[in-house]
């Protein structure tokens, strides 16, 4: 079990503390929803976390497999819906491999993306949020 604690501290910006770590996460309104901007906004966080989550599970197969994932990355596209009410509409995760393809089996390749299908915050969010893999 995780606990954090959040604050609201004005101007659309709040802070959470982590009680584990004690790392500190500013976040801010986007500016497309009246905020500055200056932080990643709450929704930013969602689509984060699912690149992030993806990225941490393939790397516990990856480490089971003997594969170095080092340097694989994802750029993370967030859409929000147009219609009422305000929600992320879709998350694209783009990855980008870093040359890894060319390091291992087609067979590592499909069990890597197998478990990136598992990861908890995907199974979270709900079946309405589009997440859309570039593989």
């Amino acid at each position: 079990m995780s606990k954090m604690n959040a604050r609201y501290l004005g101007t659309l910006r709040c802070e959470t503390d982590h009680a584990d770590s004690g790392t500190r996460i500013l976040t801010d309104a986007p500016k497309d929803n009246q905020g500055q901007g200056s932080q990643f906004s709450p929704t930013d966080l969602l689509c984060t976390s699912l690149a992030t989550c993806k990225l941490t599970i393939m790397g516990i197969k990856a480490k089971a497999l003997g594969i170095d994932l080092s340097g694989v990355g994802v750029g993370i596209t967030k859409i929000m819906s147009s219609a009422p009410p305000r929600r992320v509409a879709e998350i694209v995760l783009e990855f980008d491999w870093n040359g890894l393809e060319s390091r291992i089996t087609p067979e590592q390749m499909e069990s890597l993306k197998r478990s990136a299908l598992a990861c908890p915050v995907a199974l979270s969010l709900h079946p309405e949020v589009k997440k859309t893999l570039c593989w």
